[in-house]
């Protein structure tokens, strides 16, 4: 195994897999359970492709292009409604290739990738903060249902934790 002083040395290089962390990009990537496949990056990159950057916060992001302009790029995780428009190019480290769902990769140039970025991150646009509103709702609600079934039964990740006399 190689290892790589930083994130960009080892984009740098080919091939870097890295496993998900936040729900931005959900649900094309969900949190903790994909990973994304990086290559560098040569020249200018395109509406609806996936880099990874390095924010001016010093975060290391992976967001959409929804639009190319002369300066930079207007960039929107899937799972976000707020805008970017500070990101150029000398910000971008990378771009993902494709990501692993379970045991399956999925090409970010197959047919039903296509299909989900024209609907999601094209067609439906402007659908994206109601829908994204109503499944936070949702998830808080299954959430604190969950959590007060949890709480009443006094179960806590399967084991019992009522106590014995």
């Amino acid at each position: 195994m190689t290892n790589y002083s930083t994130i960009e040395e080892a984009v740098s290089k080919g091939n870097f897999i890295i496993h998900s962390h936040g729900v931005s990009m959900w649900p094309m990537i969900r949190n903790g359970k994909d990973s994304v496949r990086i290559e560098p990056v040569e020249g200018r990159l395109n509406k609806f492709d996936l880099p990874l950057y390095k924010d001016n916060r010093g975060r290391y992001v992976i967001h959409r292009i929804i639009e190319v302009t002369d300066e930079g790029y207007v960039i929107c995780g899937d799972g976000l409604y707020e805008r970017e428009y500070d990101i150029t190019d000398k910000n971008i480290l990378g771009r993902v290739e494709g990501f692993f769902r379970k045991e399956k990769y999925v090409s970010c140039q197959s047919k039903g990738y296509l299909l989900y970025v024209r609907l999601w991150a094209g067609t439906f646009m402007f659908m994206r903060k109601p829908l994204i509103s109503i499944v936070r709702v949702c998830r808080h609600t299954k959430n604190r249902i969950k959590n007060t079934f949890l709480r009443i039964f006094g179960k806590k990740n399967g084991k019992n934790q009522t106590k014995t006399p």
